[in-house]
């Protein structure tokens, strides 16, 4: 890929696929220099605060169906 088309990459709005990558990247505490630069310049917040509420119901759900999976395989619910 060339310099130009790197830059021209950097300058768009980032996908969905990336923001959902970016939350993720972020949620776990790896979210490069590059892509947190390009978040910020480029970025909706509001997508980025509703993406990153929506990833940590999921994982709060997660945990939650997990708990109640094994007290149920062990009978102590």
């Amino acid at each position: 890929m060339s310099e130009q088309s790197e830059n021209n990459d950097d300058e768009k709005k980032p996908s969905i696929t990336q923001v959902m990558a970016s939350v993720m990247s972020a949620f776990f505490g790896v979210q490069s220099s590059k892509n947190k630069e390009r978040d910020f310049k480029h970025g909706n917040h509001r997508v980025f605060i509703i993406m990153g509420l929506v990833t940590t119901a999921l994982f709060i759900g997660g945990i939650a169906l997990l708990v109640q999976f094994v007290l149920h395989i062990t009978k102590a619910g």
